[in-house]
């Protein structure tokens, strides 16, 4: 029996449905790409504090991720599982993007203790609205779309939809802000993120209004989802859970590190200046570009050829091969080529992980009987949050290690020990990780004919809720 079924896919509810998608990774890819610089060098924050303030965050995610998909798989309302939770961490989480730019050195107070307080405060408020509403956004994507073409299809609209919260996280904020890095733009990073706080609210009620609703065959599953404990326990005792866990933290340090250390290596390896910053977005937007157009016409046709599997680890191959330039001196005409390379790389990076972990949830319904995808996401997102330890004990490593504790605005003053561990930092830790994913999706057994199986048990297990709830 063929799970294709037309009436899974609607071109309209994938449209509505990839509105939420802009809304979430503005959100994330803000904060990756700007935190660290703004915090580093804008509020002259020791880095051996912003890495204690994201290894307390981490440790916060630890209890945080995992207990909100849990509880969302255990709501039942009128409105479903999801979408109360949207409604409610939609304002919240705009919000909390003015904050994040609005410390207390951005009126004058330049006490270190009082401006590290204020950022793990207002890093971990957050993740708890960032989490709970992508949790539930992202849980909806198996749910409607059920089939694996229909997944295909819509998952290529929300990552044509990604791009435009990618070009808001980084090439609008140099609309705002003439140098990333200069501690006199404070009042320019407030007003961009009161910018980001609009665009969320709006992409968010269009979200809101146009999405398909809950499924009828997942309206009781609610009941049978078994208490927060026992369902941990139960995925990870799921061996296609276990084998994507390293490839996750893999793929996640990669996503990180690399805008996280962009408008660094940009001032002191590319010697982008003052009023600059549009040429460094437009570097990160060409790559963008490559992702969106890589997308569309390299990986989704290798998802479909070969499944996700072998597509992502054909993509983290060609993404270590392309990041491997940025260990020289690029000129800005290089560096143009180089980043439209990278892009190629990073489209598998943002077509695979949603899919693989549907893949393991429909795995988990055949053998539980109940659909949790809050709660995998949850757990997912858990070990991606544990990566982001990986990324600042690496950051805080070699920055500590060439002489760079405090920010130092003047580049006549770096040293060659400096250039090199920005390097490191853009391609020898990157290449490690991207390895870790193509070993552990060698290994992920979830592919092929077990695949095929799945989804042909998946597919009448959900004909006979239908019938039942009929």
């Amino acid at each position: 029996m063929s799970d294709t079924n037309s009436t899974e896919y609607s071109a309209k509810g994938a449209v509505a449905y990839s509105f939420g998608q802009i809304s979430l990774i503005t959100a994330y890819q803000v904060f990756t790409f700007l935190v660290f610089t703004f915090y580093f060098a804008v509020v002259g924050l020791d880095v051996n504090l912003i890495t204690l303030g994201f290894i307390i965050w981490s440790v916060w995610n630890a209890f945080n991720d995992p207990i909100m998909g849990h509880i969302s798989d255990r709501t039942h309302t009128r409105w479903g599982r999801r979408r109360p939770y949207i409604m409610i961490f939609l304002v919240p989480l705009a919000l909390v993007m003015f904050f994040l730019f609005f410390p207390p050195a951005s009126y004058g107070i330049s006490d270190q203790f009082i401006n590290f307080a204020y950022f793990v405060v207002i890093i971990l408020l957050f993740e708890f609205c960032y989490t709970t509403y992508d949790i539930n956004l992202t849980s909806m994507l198996p749910e409607i779309f059920i089939t694996k073409e229909a997944r295909i299809k819509a998952n290529n609209v929300r990552q044509v939809f990604a791009i435009f919260g990618l070009i808001f996280a980084f090439i609008l904020p140099s609309f705002f802000i003439p140098e990333y890095t200069n501690p006199d733009f404070k009042s320019e990073y407030a007003t961009f993120g009161l910018t980001i706080t609009i665009i969320i609210v709006i992409v968010g009620l269009i979200f809101l209004k146009f999405t398909p609703r809950e499924r009828i065959e997942f309206s009781q599953d609610h009941k049978d989802v078994p208490g927060f404990f026992k369902s941990f326990k139960i995925s990870l005792k799921n061996r296609s859970f276990r084998w994507a866990i390293p490839a996750f933290i893999g793929d996640f340090f990669v996503d990180t590190i690399l805008p996280t250390i962009i408008p660094l290596y940009g001032k002191y390896i590319l010697k982008l200046g003052e009023g600059d910053s549009f040429l460094l977005s437009l570097l990160l937007g060409i790559a963008f570009l490559a992702a969106a157009i890589s997308i569309t016409f390299i990986w989704k046709r290798l998802a479909i050829k070969f499944g996700i599997r072998k597509m992502w680890m054909i993509s983290s191959a060609v993404w270590m091969v392309t990041l491997f330039p940025l260990i020289f001196n690029l000129n800005l005409i290089l560096a143009f080529i180089v980043f439209f390379l990278v892009g190629i790389g990073l489209g598998g990076s943002l077509y695979s992980k949603d899919l693989i972990v549907s893949d393991i949830i429909d795995e988990d319904e055949v053998k539980t009987g109940t659909r949790r995808d809050a709660t995998y996401f949850g757990n997912y997102i858990f070990f991606l949050r544990v990566g982001y330890i990986f990324v600042f004990s690496a950051i805080s490593l070699v920055f500590t290690n060439v002489g760079w504790t405090f920010y130092e605005p003047d580049p006549s003053l770096i040293t060659p020990e400096q250039i090199l561990g920005l390097k490191f930092l853009t391609f020898v830790f990157p290449a490690i990780a991207l390895t870790v994913i193509i070993l552990a999706m060698w290994k992920y057994p979830l592919h092929g004919q077990y695949l095929a199986e799945v989804r042909e048990d998946l597919n009448k297990i959900h004909q006979e809720k239908r019938a039942r709830m009929a």
